[in-house]
C-alpha cells in the first residue's frame, strides 16, 4: 500500500511537519503530489478502522479562561479578517501573529495598533515558527488560517503543547487526519473547533431555532452546497499563495470542500448528539473548463506546464448522505461553473420547509411561500438570542455579513464561561471527511462508503447544540458610541 498523507506524517513526526509540508499561508506546497498518489482502497479501509474512544469531548466545558490569549497562524488570506474581528471582542489578548512571510505580520500589527491594542509578539521567517508559537506558555488558544494541508498537523501540535485549537475549514483531509484529530482531542481534554462560520449565519440559525422548536415537524431531508465560481482565483499566480488550492483540485475527485453546506443542516438534524451518518455515494460530472483553461495559458506562459494535466476534479459533485435515523442529506460542490453563489440550506420536514437560495431566504408550510409580511413574524418569534445579542455589531464588523464574526465571538464566549462549544472535535472530523470518503464513491462508480462514527456510540446521548444561550453570553464587545446601547452585553 502507498504511503497515505497521515501515515506520512507519523513517519516524519508531528514535530517536523511543518518542515515538510510548509509553515503557513505563503508556504510551498508538497501535499499534491501525495494527494495525487493517495491509495483509494486505503480511504476504505481507513473508514471500517475502529477507534477506541478515551474520552467524550461532546459536551466538554473545559476550565473557564478569564482573558482567552490567542496566538494566530497564517496571515495571508482568512488571517488577517480573523485578527479584525477578534479585535473587537472584550476578554481577549492577542499575543502572537505568525506568517513565514514577516512582512504579514507587520500588517496583523497595524490592526492591532489601529484598535489601540498592544504589539503581539512576532513569529516568522522559517517552515516552523508556527511550532515555536504553539509551545510558549503565554497562549491559550491557536487560531489557524492556512492552506487545508497544514490544518491538522497544526492543530494536533497546538493540543499536543496544552492550547486549545480552532482551525479554518475543513479541519483534515484524510480519515486518518480526522482521527487524529479526535484521538488528540480526548487524550488532551483540548477543545478542537472547526471554524464553520456558515451555523453562524442568520437565516441557518433562524432555522435551526425553528426547527429545535419543531416547527417543521420531524426533518426528512436536507441539502447544503458550496457553489462558488472559482475557476479565476484558482488559476490566478494572484489568488492562492504557492497556488495551493489549484493544487487540491489535482488528483482529487469528489466533493473537496463540503463543510459550508453539511455544517448547518448537521446541527438541524443534530448529527453526532442524536443521529448519526451511516453511508454516503457520491458522484462527479466530468471536467469541463480546469484542464482547458490550464491548457491555454501553458501554451503562452511556462508557469503553466506543470498544471496542463488532464486529472482534474469534475465541475459538478453531488454527494448524498443517509442517517441512522433514514434522514437524507444531500451535498454538492462547484466551484468552476458560471453559476451564482449558492449554499443552498433546505431543511425539509414533515410539516414545513425552508430554502435559503436564492436570496432572501423562504419558509413554506405548503404548496406557497411565506409572504414579507410572515416572515416578519416568523424572524421575531425564532431569531435566536446569540443575533439579537451581538447581531447587530456583526453587521458592523462583517466577516461574510457578520457569520464570521458571531462564529468568533460564540468562540470566545463559551472558553471565557467554561461551557461547551457548539462545533466540537468530532463535527470538525465528520464535516471534514466527507471529502475523502466522496472521492472513494466517485473512482468507485458511485458504491456506498460507511461513514465512521467519531463519537463511538456516543451520538446516543450527546446533548443537541444549545441556541438558547442558557449559559455564557456575558462576553462584550467593543462599540462604537452610538451603537453602545444596543450592544452592551
Amino acid at each position: 500500500m502507498k504511503t497515505n498523507r497521515r501515515k506520512f506524517f507519523q513517519i516524519a513526526g508531528v514535530a517536523g511537519a511543518g518542515v515538510i509540508s510548509g509553515g503557513f499561508s505563503s508556504c510551498t506546497q508538497t501535499a499534491s503530489s501525495q494527494q495525487a498518489e493517495s491509495n483509494l482502497a486505503g480511504i476504505k479501509e481507513s473508514a471500517l478502522a475502529s477507534h477506541p474512544s478515551v474520552f467524550n469531548m461532546s459536551g466538554y466545558a473545559a476550565p473557564k479562561i478569564e482573558t482567552v490569549r490567542i496566538g494566530f497562524i497564517g496571515l495571508g488570506n482568512r488571517g488577517p479578517g480573523a485578527v479584525e474581528r477578534i479585535s473587537n471582542i472584550e476578554g481577549v489578548q492577542i499575543v502572537g501573529l505568525c506568517d513565514k512571510d514577516i512582512s504579514r505580520v507587520a500588517k496583523g500589527q497595524k490592526i492591532l495598533e489601529k484598535h489601540g491594542l498592544p504589539k503581539a509578539k512576532e513569529y516568522g521567517g522559517s517552515e516552523d515558527a508556527w511550532k515555536e508559537m504553539c509551545e510558549s506558555p503565554d497562549i491559550d488558544l491557536i487560531y489557524i488560517c492556512t492552506p487545508w494541508s497544514l490544518h491538522t498537523p497544526m492543530a494536533v501540535y497546538a493540543m499536543e503543547n496544552d492550547k486549545h485549537a480552532a482551525t479554518e475549514v475543513p479541519a483534515a483531509v484524510t480519515v486518518e487526519e480526522a482521527w487524529q484529530l479526535v484521538e488528540t482531542s480526548e487524550r488532551t481534554k483540548k477543545h478542537c473547533m472547526m471554524l464553520e462560520n456558515c451555523c453562524y449565519d442568520f437565516f441557518e440559525l433562524l432555522t435551526l431555532n425553528m426547527a429545535r422548536q419543531g416547527f417543521f415537524g420531524e426533518i426528512v431531508h436536507t441539502e447544503g452546497a458550496y457553489i462558488h465560481t472559482l475557476i479565476d482565483s484558482n488559476l490566478s499566480k494572484d489568488g492562492y499563495s504557492d497556488m495551493w488550492r489549484l493544487r487540491e483540485n489535482q488528483g482529487r475527485n469528489g466533493n473537496l470542500y463540503p463543510t459550508h453546506g453539511l455544517g448547518p443542516v448537521c446541527q438541524i438534524l443534530n448529527v453526532n448528539r442524536g443521529d448519526k451518518m451511516d453511508y454516503l455515494t457520491s458522484m462527479s460530472s466530468f471536467d469541463f473548463q480546469m484542464a482547458k483553461r490550464a491548457e491555454e495559458l501553458a501554451a503562452e506562459d511556462d508557469f503553466w506546464n506543470e498544471f496542463n494535466t488532464n486529472n482534474y476534479r469534475g465541475n459538478m459533485n453531488t454527494t448524498m448522505v443517509r442517517t441512522n435515523k433514514g434522514k437524507t442529506i444531500m451535498i454538492q460542490h462547484d466551484v468552476t461553473s458560471p453559476r451564482v453563489y449558492s449554499r443552498i440550506h433546505l431543511v425539509s420536514g414533515t410539516e414545513g420547509m425552508a430554502r435559503k437560495y436564492p436570496t432572501p431566504g423562504k419558509i413554506a408550510k405548503g404548496h406557497s411561500w411565506f409572504g414579507e409580511d410572515e416572515m416578519k413574524v416568523l424572524e421575531e418569534k425564532y431569531t435566536p438570542k446569540i443575533v439579537k445579542l451581538v447581531g447587530d455589531m456583526a453587521k458592523k464588523v462583517g466577516g461574510h455579513g457578520g457569520m464570521d464574526f458571531m462564529m468568533d465571538w460564540r468562540l470566545i464566549d463559551c472558553l471565557r464561561n467554561g461551557i461547551p462549544l457548539d462545533q466540537d472535535v468530532y463535527d470538525a472530523a465528520l464535516w471534514s471527511v466527507i471529502a475523502p470518503l466522496s472521492e472513494w464513491s466517485v473512482a468507485n462508480k458511485s458504491n456506498s462508503i460507511e461513514v465512521p462514527d467519531f463519537t463511538n456510540g456516543a451520538w446516543k446521548t450527546n446533548t443537541p447544540v444549545d441556541v438558547t444561550l442558557s449559559k455564557g453570553g456575558t462576553t462584550s464587545v467593543r462599540v462604537t458610541a452610538e451603537a453602545e446601547s444596543q450592544l452592551n452585553v
